[in-house]
């Protein structure tokens, strides 16, 4: 008998129009390692993690491993693509240096359009939002170097 796969919880914006049109799509995908959909900060996903930071899961798509394991931002979209069968080659193109740039270009889109529902916010640089071209987008909390680019 094989090892059991349990799968990956994927926890989403149940109030977010484009998280919830990502959560219809991953439902229809031919999945390699299963995938749950449950939403973010709710009674469920608080019961099953209580050491999440349930706030930030709505701030940011989080998907837990079945051995606890815990990816926020970009590496949650590529640890779900790798889980889809049509996409596991796409995940492994992203998990690369390059790669990790565009998908984080991706996952930043996403989050701008995301804020432009929810009262057309953007990434500003006083909101500790900062572009570099080498690296690309980062992001610095307001209070830490005043919020402004720090060299890495």
């Amino acid at each position: 008998m094989g090892v059991p796969v349990r799968g990956l919880t994927v926890l989403y914006d149940a109030d977010c129009s484009l998280c919830a049109h990502v959560r219809d799509w991953l439902v229809k995908q031919r999945q390699l390692v299963p995938l749950e959909l449950v939403a973010a900060g709710s009674e469920e996903a608080r019961r099953r993690y209580p050491g999440l930071d349930h706030g930030a899961t709505l701030d940011d798509v989080t998907v837990v491993g079945d051995a606890g394991q815990v990816y926020r931002d970009t590496a949650a979209w590529i640890v779900v693509l790798w889980a889809l069968r049509e996409y596991r080659p796409l995940a492994h193109r992203l998990s690369t240096p390059v790669g990790a740039r565009l998908a984080k270009g991706a996952v930043l889109a996403a989050a701008a359009w995301r804020g432009a529902q929810w009262g057309g916010q953007v990434y500003r640089r006083e909101d500790g939002w900062c572009y570099d071209p080498s690296q690309g987008w980062s992001y610095a909390p307001p209070g830490c170097d005043g919020g402004a680019c720090a060299s890495r």
